[in-house]
């Protein structure tokens, strides 16, 4: 395909792309259990309605719009009209308490406010309450009247009617808004302290695409499909999973939830996919359990397909003229299976948001599903750098992105600089030049580059660990080997200031189901934790582990937890990474029983 036009700002780059697609797809939402297209043209129209009635409302350009919804069409037709109206977005997780709202509402002054249903608004409507400078809450679905927290309230198919109603701007957003002017303060994930506004610009936001347009133009685009699957409010979804397909015209089918991720992929049959790592080591296991399930030739074909084809990355020169032989038999019998349960058409699975695993990286190689490494920060849009078809080395994120410049601190900081980099946080000067400085970015994140330009990310550079010897331990490495043990879905581990590494382990639930059943016991993970067969499996596990780590990352002792790390319980972040802080303060206890207590 052409190179598109990118447009002066995000606004112009929605225009060209809906005039060129007129009719055909442009995003997929569910109805009534099926997937039903909203063309180009009626995505336009409905942007052009919404943007004249938040005008007409008396939002005015720089205003912030604070977005609760989970993914569908609305999401990014509310985005397009606030970003047409001239306001700035502020996109907000589904997941957030009602403090988080309140922080979002008070921090960006936003004075107005969109939601999608009822139960998302039992959060949000007390932080409004609490606020009282919010002027207007839009909704797409209705809510009871005694839910309107006492400001005014309008329904979608409303406030299109407003807009039916209101004149058109006097000039043209497309033309008139400025690569300089704020389209978005994206929170940051908060795995620490408070999240901070992230202050992105149309120009951010636009180049970061341009870059990313260059390295996808590798894989041949050609009426390309997006399966959105990652909350719209995190900064890689925003750019990659909307403004990226936008630019090139390609369609959005909306993800349900992980529950139904496989029918979806079916479903949307997605040329390109975007995951955080914990996803992959999710759909990894659920592939090997139900290979464990089948009896006959199936799990030879299998376990023979992962090892032809990890080999054939690895060492090629390992196979022998059996092996080739064998190859093309064994994709059309195993590896095209695979294909086909993730939609038959899969050009790009990538992976970003935490390190991937290499051996997880490395299974779905085997199988013939091209897995893409990236890496990046909110702060820089967020992509910074990405593995490349035809190149790829799964310990690595890739070589940095067209138009972002990398360099390395004295302690392995990674620094990056270009025009995707933020303006900064949000009302917070003090932290912004923290972060910003000489116009580098400094990311937090500590890593290495190669002789061909690829970064490996070791760690971030808080998250490291330093034992009682003085040793530097990297967390994330030592829990991707424990979390691909099958009986192990969630770990993390402990050791600052520490002689050695204790762990917090959560059993997978299918290990969990299955031992309790083959044992004659209840598969309540509260019982389990405490029975001593259960403990002496996991602990056979937990050797096997230590026996691929090197002395001083090795897991002395463990602890089983009767629940799993959730989002809703506050572990994790909705990108789903673990909140060492909040796990460490919950769980201080257990952790300091651990240096005298069971040994892995």
């Amino acid at each position: 395909m052409a190179t598109p036009d990118f447009g002066r700002n995000l606004v112009d780059m929605f225009e060209k792309s809906a005039a060129a697609g007129g009719e055909k797809p442009f995003l997929w939402g569910k109805v009534d259990g099926s997937y039903r297209p909203w063309s180009w043209a009626m995505v336009r129209n409905r942007v052009h309605r919404l943007a004249r009635a938040f005008r007409a409302k008396g939002l005015k350009p720089g205003d912030r719009v604070l977005l609760v919804s989970e993914n569908r069409p609305e999401w990014p037709i509310v985005d397009l009209a606030v970003l047409r109206a001239g306001g700035v977005t502020v996109p907000a997780y589904t997941t957030n308490t009602e403090a988080d709202h309140l922080h979002l509402l008070t921090d960006s002054g936003a004075e107005f406010a969109v939601v999608s249903n009822s139960k998302l608004a039992k959060t949000l409507l007390p932080a409004i309450a609490a606020t009282k400078h919010v002027k207007l809450l839009l909704t797409f679905d209705s809510l009871p009247a005694t839910e309107h927290a006492g400001v005014e309230t309008i329904l979608w198919d409303d406030a299109l009617a407003i807009g039916d109603d209101s004149p058109d701007f006097s000039e043209d957003p497309a033309a008139t808004i400025g690569a300089e002017n704020l389209a978005c303060l994206i929170y940051t994930s908060g795995t620490g302290g408070k999240p901070k506004g992230v202050m992105l610009s149309h120009g951010n936001v636009r180049a970061n695409v341009k870059s990313a347009y260059y390295v996808l133009e590798e894989l041949g685009l050609d009426d390309d499909v997006f399966l959105s699957f990652l909350p719209l409010s995190h900064a890689y979804e925003h750019t990659a999973g909307l403004f990226l397909p936008i630019s090139i015209g390609a369609q959005i089918y909306y993800a349900e939830g992980i529950d139904t991720l496989s029918s979806n992929l079916v479903e949307a049959r997605p040329t390109i996919m975007a995951c955080v790592p914990r996803l992959y080591e999710v759909m990894r296991q659920r592939i090997l359990n139900g290979i464990a399930r089948q009896t006959g030739l199936k799990p030879k074909l299998f376990a023979k397909a992962v090892d032809i084809g990890s080999r054939a990355y690895e060492d090629p020169a390992s196979l022998s003229l059996l092996d080739r032989l064998l190859n093309p038999l064994l994709d059309r019998l195993v590896r095209s299976k695979v294909r086909e349960r993730f939609g038959g058409r899969m050009k790009a699975l990538v992976s970003g948001g935490a390190p991937l695993n290499y051996d997880v990286g490395l299974f779905f190689t085997a199988l013939g599903l091209p897995v893409f490494q990236g890496y990046g920060q909110t702060e820089c849009s967020p992509v910074i750098s990405v593995n490349r078809p035809g190149k790829v080395k799964l310990k690595s994120v890739g070589p940095a992105l067209p138009g972002i410049e990398v360099r390395f601190d004295e302690d392995g900081e990674i620094l990056v600089r270009g025009d995707a980099v933020m303006q900064g946080y949000w009302r917070d000067d003090e932290s912004t030049k923290r972060t910003l400085i000489d116009g580098w970015l400094h990311t937090g994140d500590v890593g290495v580059m190669d002789s061909d330009g690829f970064i490996e990310i070791t760690d971030r550079k808080r998250d490291l660990i330093v034992n009682s010897g003085g040793d530097n331990i990297a967390p994330q490495r030592v829990e991707g080997i424990v979390a691909l043990e099958p009986e192990i879905a969630q770990v993390l581990v402990y050791g600052d200031k520490r002689p050695h590494l204790v762990a917090l382990i959560v059993p997978d639930q299918d290990f969990v189901t299955s031992f309790a059943k083959a044992e004659g016991k209840k598969s309540e993970l509260a019982a389990l934790a405490e029975d001593d067969d259960f403990q002496a499996v996991i602990g056979k596990a937990m050797k096997r582990v230590n026996s691929r780590l090197s002395p001083i990352e090795r897991i002395r002792r463990f602890k089983i937890l009767p629940e799993a790390f959730t989002i809703e319980g506050g572990m994790m972040t909705p990108t789903l990474k673990l909140k060492r802080q909040a796990i460490y303060r919950a769980y201080d206890e257990a952790i300091a029983d651990l240096y005298r207590g069971r040994v892995a």
